[in-house]
């Protein structure tokens, strides 16, 4: 491969293509030190991410996404060895030039400590907010919180900040914020619902039925995102977690008439959290089950928060049968909870909430869902300075083809909703 070297807004960058608007370097420590550099490509609008970190060699030959970028390649190119010793650093980011805004990727940068908003104080909104409080000491330094109701956003803020370690305490400070400031932060966590079936409703995939009412009220959040300028990560914990993700990236996107712009947030902006209890209901599961008990070490999870959710008992040695059974335990776990009579929101608050944003900011291995190919996909993935790294797998072909039929429903139903 032959790579051009540039410098833009004071960083190093380099690209198989030839941009001819920025003056080419010639340097031979272009690639030393542990700075970030940025690979300059080119890949579709609307199905395709702004900036990822390069993992594998193949990266720099990709012309679309889909959910191949979660097997482990079987074609990598050779590349020349500091770029290779980058590579392996994790060091690269990939910046897409389609999209209009790539150039504030050069500049983009998180603190050591983050602060984090967070939209709404329900049942799983606080729930979530205490298990930040409680364990995000280490990467949090501020929740915000706002809640339409006032009484209940105060409540949350005095009780929450009367806890506390008798002494030497660096639990994060929670703030209750207005809401014009809800995206003043480094992560903003949208947790707010309308139209939760009751207990006694009789329907198959809750989550569902909350799309409708729950997308108008992101919409709006999309949008202030939008006019706000806003650089940080949008979690969206409300259901259905992964369709909702893409109403975020479609309605910051678009203008007053629904026409596509891209002037607001980019795909990888938005983060989905709802696999992480899925993943927590199949290893419970499995602990129940002697010949389902490898999946703990073994076993992934993969695709929504929902009825077309994918557990692979094991990506080692997978095996169909104790896949679907475990996928089965896992979808209908909230089922069960409800029929005692409560709502299932605790272990999705602190499981695929608290737990997983805190892993999110730490850069550690964590379930989440991230825009591939026009849908919002689960899957195991973490954080690095240089962007998302979404984890590759040895896939087996039972396992790659329930992943494919995910992927394209969940792509399909974005599609309809355009």
């Amino acid at each position: 491969m032959k790579f051009n070297q540039y410098m833009i807004d004071g960083k190093k960058v380099f690209s198989q293509f030839d941009y001819t608007e920025f003056e080419k370097v010639e340097s031979n420590r272009f690639f030393d030190n542990d700075e970030i550099i940025y690979y300059l490509g080119r890949l579709p609008l609307r199905q395709s991410r702004g900036s990822f970190c390069i993992c594998n060699a193949s990266d720099f030959g990709l012309v679309y996404e889909d959910v191949s970028l979660l097997k482990e390649p079987t074609d990598n190119p050779i590349l020349p060895k500091l770029i290779s010793e980058k590579m392996g650093k994790k060091q690269i980011m990939f910046t897409n030039t389609e999209y209009p805004k790539w150039r504030k990727k050069l500049t983009d940068s998180f603190p050591s400590k983050w602060r984090v908003n967070l939209l709404a104080l329900g049942d799983v909104g606080s729930t979530l907010l205490i298990g930040l409080k409680l364990l995000g000491g280490s990467v949090i330094q501020q929740v915000g919180i706002y809640d339409r109701n006032e009484s209940n956003l105060m409540r949350w803020e005095i009780e929450t900040n009367q806890i506390r370690h008798p002494f030497n305490d660096n639990l994060p400070t929670i703030k209750a914020i207005s809401h014009d400031d809800l995206f003043e932060c480094d992560m903003f966590i949208f947790c707010a619902s309308k139209g939760v079936p009751s207990v006694e409703s009789d329907v198959g995939d809750v989550r569902m039925v909350q799309f409708e009412e729950n997308a108008k009220i992101i919409s709006t959040y999309a949008k202030m995102a939008r006019q706000k300028g806003y650089r940080g990560l949008f979690g969206v914990v409300s259901d259905p977690v992964d369709q909702l993700c893409y109403t975020v990236f479609r309605d910051s996107n678009t203008d007053n008439h629904g026409n596509w712009d891209y002037k607001g947030l980019s795909p990888e902006q938005i983060k989905g959290y709802g696999l992480g209890v899925m993943h927590a209901r199949a290893v419970y599961f499995s602990r129940k089950n002697i010949a389902l008990s490898h999946y703990e070490e073994e076993g992934r999870a993969f695709g929504p928060h929902g009825e077309d959710l994918i557990i692979a008992d094991s990506i080692d040695c997978y095996n169909q049968e104790n896949s679907l059974a475990l996928t089965r335990m896992a979808v209908s776990a909230n089922l069960e909870v409800r029929k005692l009579g409560y709502k299932p929101y605790v272990a999705p608050a602190l499981s695929s909430g608290s737990l997983s944003i805190i892993k999110t900011i730490a850069g550690d291995w964590h379930y989440s869902a991230n825009f591939i190919g026009g849908a919002y996909m689960g899957s195991n993935n973490r954080h690095h300075r240089s962007g998302i790294e979404l984890e590759r797998i040895k896939m087996n072909d039972e396992l790659e083809f329930r992943i494919k039929n995910t992927f394209e429903k969940l792509r399909d139903f974005n599609e309809k909703q355009n």
